[in-house]
């Protein structure tokens, strides 16, 4: 399993798997083939860049580096989820933010702890993993929030005109939104092992790594993921809800 290497021959073959799913979507008139021929032609381009960069700064193993990489999988990771945001005011701070600290948060008590190195072959990719999580937990909390506000409006200014502030007006709202951008993270956590096989995990035991400690450096990626999808879903919830209303405090 070690010596395992992509030919050219097996990479057109991918390229067959996606054209493929292309040609379901077009002759379902899904409507994704635009975005699902920049996600290939980006996922290539953006995959070969910083798989250059990658060996770059982990021979060079630099300190600033490292942060400047961290903070380049932050920026992008906001970014992307403030596309999710549909209209939400100042998202992408929000979404920085919450992002930024779940990921900086985790990643100090896993270095405190013993569990990771601060070097760039460490930090960088565990970062990525936490942030790319806490990415998508947010946005789709984002879309929850959106969906309720608007099919919950007439419920939420019948409470803001019973005396209600914003954040009791808004509590079941926010509290549903946590929920569903915490969903997938804890789904994979119920089925690891059972369903899915973690590429980690397996790829360490390839490695010729000793099977209990994989199995404990898994769990340990778990529990982190488990812990940075809260703590991004929460601070961002928190910090988005009150943009649905005005400086009046009228719902918008």
């Amino acid at each position: 399993m070690t010596n395992l290497i992509v030919s050219p021959t097996a990479l057109a073959f991918a390229v067959v798997l996606v054209l493929i799913a292309l040609g379901i979507n077009l002759h379902e008139k899904i409507g994704l083939e635009k975005d699902m021929v920049i996600g290939v032609v980006r996922a290539v381009v953006q995959l070969t860049v910083v798989g250059y960069v990658l060996t770059y700064i982990i021979k060079v193993d630099r300190l600033w580096l490292t942060g400047l990489m961290v903070a380049i999988i932050l920026f992008n990771a906001a970014l992307n989820a403030n596309k999710r945001a549909a209209g939400i005011p100042h998202a992408f701070p929000i979404s920085l933010l919450a992002i930024g600290t779940a990921t900086i948060l985790t990643l100090a008590l896993l270095v405190g702890a013993g569990a990771l190195r601060f070097t760039p072959s460490q930090i960088v990719p565990v970062s990525g993993m936490i942030a790319s999580n806490s990415m998508v937990a947010i946005g789709l909390a984002y879309r929850s929030m959106n969906t309720q506000f608007r099919d919950q409006r007439q419920a939420v200014l019948e409470r803001l005109a019973l005396g209600a502030d914003l954040k009791q007006a808004s509590r079941a709202i926010v509290r549903e939104a946590i929920r569903t951008g915490m969903a997938p993270t804890i789904d994979s956590a119920k089925t690891v092992g059972i369903v899915s096989l973690p590429g980690m995990m397996s790829g360490l035991i390839f490695a010729g790594v000793d099977p209990t400690k994989a199995i404990m450096y898994q769990i340990m990626v778990t529990f982190m993921l488990l812990a940075a999808t809260s703590i991004g879903s929460v601070i961002a919830c928190y910090l988005a809800y009150p943009r649905f209303y005005n400086a009046d405090e009228q719902l918008r």
